[in-house]
């Protein structure tokens, strides 16, 4: 997945996409310790990401969708996080 994807970068989040033979919309979560340190702020995000997927699922084409942080996301707003994930997956 991580060779053959394309990307969508955003200010603290980068989401990796590539079509899926299953014939919906799939989302895996890359949340490392590397750059969110604190278990509480990666289960935070992974949260908000979730959530955002979940309204959108039914819109969004046959992808395989990964979500990767960078360290800025352990300190965004809850807010600006689920803006962010909203128009990383409104440009699919």
């Amino acid at each position: 997945m991580f060779q053959d994807a394309r990307r969508q970068r955003g200010r603290d989040l980068t989401l990796l996409y590539r079509h899926s033979e299953s014939g919906e919309a799939r989302l895996g979560l890359a949340i490392g310790k590397r750059h969110v340190r604190r278990a509480a702020d990666r289960n935070r995000i992974k949260r908000l990401v979730r959530e955002a997927f979940r309204h959108r699922r039914t819109r969004l084409p046959a992808m395989d969708l990964i979500v990767l942080a960078r360290g800025s996301a352990a300190t965004a707003d809850r807010r600006v996080l689920r803006a962010e994930i909203d128009s990383l997956l409104e440009r699919l």
